[in-house]
């Protein structure tokens, strides 16, 4: 029953997407910078006998508000991969290539599988990682933000109770290496590899992987265009008490 739900909301979305619907973005921008480069060059010859101290102070003025505007936040893709048995927990872990059996990030979140499921029905999860810092306990207010190992733990705006950052011992490593033809979809593996002779699990999918800045990182369920499918973000969020940055 889990794995039809599962395979119900996210299987039909998880097709890659195609190379063609790129093309008119590229031919678009492409456009967009030449007609930009010939206005400029038109401009240049128009007005090269009018230069004025006005002119020169508003654009040093343009410079300095460019410089001081707030950096805009990086985005990449990642490979998100949640596994997990029925009644056990669910993992999350994140992996830049899916022949590598080393991940960047991988967790251990406070949900069972069936927990997790009864929140996809509704078409919106939301997990956050809430890591607190104060000048009692500093440690974590210097330390890249994936190298936090306990987050308090938030599922739809529900406290469910405490995750922590796992390595890759020998049982992930074994899921991770079964699914390297996997790249993008939902099913079970069989027992034998979760603890107990439960199988195991896993949706496998792109996500947009989005950094704020230092105290602030996302993971968001990238859909094909066609298919609004399901929205799944988890947050990772680093707040400071009486810390000095």
């Amino acid at each position: 029953m889990t794995i039809d739900t599962l395979r119900r909301f996210f299987l039909p979305c998880f097709t890659p997407s195609t190379t063609t619907s790129n093309k008119p973005t590229t031919t678009t921008s492409t456009k967009k910078n030449r007609t930009s480069t010939s206005s400029l060059q038109d401009n240049h010859h128009h007005n090269h006998h009018t230069i004025s101290p006005t002119s020169s102070t508003s654009s040093s003025a343009a410079t300095t508000i460019s410089t001081t505007a707030p950096p805009r936040p990086s985005k990449s893709m990642v490979i998100g991969t949640i596994f997990g048995n029925r009644r056990g927990h669910v993992w999350f872990c994140i992996q830049h290539d899916r022949l590598t059996l080393k991940p960047s990030l991988l967790l251990e979140l406070p949900l069972s599988t069936n927990t997790l499921v009864h929140e996809m029905r509704n078409g919106l999860v939301r997990i956050a990682l809430e890591c607190c810092t104060s000048s009692d306990n500093p440690a974590f207010s210097t330390c890249p933000l994936r190298s936090v190992p306990l987050w308090t733990a938030y599922c739809n705006g529900r406290k469910t109770g405490f995750s922590a950052r796992r390595r890759a011992g020998d049982w992930v490593r074994n899921i991770l290496s079964t699914m390297q033809c996997v790249t993008v979809g939902a099913g079970v593996i069989p027992s034998g590899f979760g603890s107990g002779s439960e199988e195991l699990m896993y949706m496998r999918a792109n996500f947009e992987h989005v950094v704020g800045n230092v105290d602030s990182e996302s993971f968001h369920l990238v859909n094909p265009d066609e298919c609004t499918g399901q929205e799944l973000s988890v947050f990772l969020l680093r707040s400071r008490l009486g810390v000095n940055r």
